[in-house]
């Protein structure tokens, strides 16, 4: 039921997208060139009257799914879903430690040399 529900609400969309792209544009945006909503006068278009049908319908599917989505999820939990309770799944892994941090030394370029010589232009830091 889910999955039928799921493919009308995005063919919903597809279509709703398809009619907003085939309306002419009315200059004017945020809605203040046309009618709609923010006026109160109701579409006069059959563009705009099938635009309110298909938004009508999406709100309405998003509402179901969201409704049916509860449902699945009422009185379970993501540890559930893992399989164990979190005991188990401790107790059952090993504890592994992080791997150390570098020293500073490993983070710091090689110090320059100087021309014709072997020795770097500054001495190493002292920690």
């Amino acid at each position: 039921m889910e999955n039928i529900i799921l493919i009308v609400h995005l063919i919903l969309a597809l279509c709703l997208i398809g009619i907003v792209l085939l309306q002419r544009s009315e200059g004017g945006g945020l809605g203040m060139g046309g009618g709609g909503a923010i006026t109160g006068r109701s579409p006069s278009t059959p563009l705009g009257k099938l635009t309110w049908f298909f938004a009508i319908c999406f709100i309405g599917t998003s509402i179901v799914l969201t409704i049916i989505a509860a449902q699945n999820a009422a009185g379970t939990s993501v540890i559930d879903r893992i399989g164990g309770s979190p005991a188990q799944t401790e107790q059952s892994t090993p504890t592994e430690t992080a791997p150390g941090l570098p020293s500073g030394e490993d983070l710091l370029p090689p110090a320059p040399v100087a021309p014709g010589g072997d020795a770097p232009l500054m001495p190493p830091r002292a920690d």
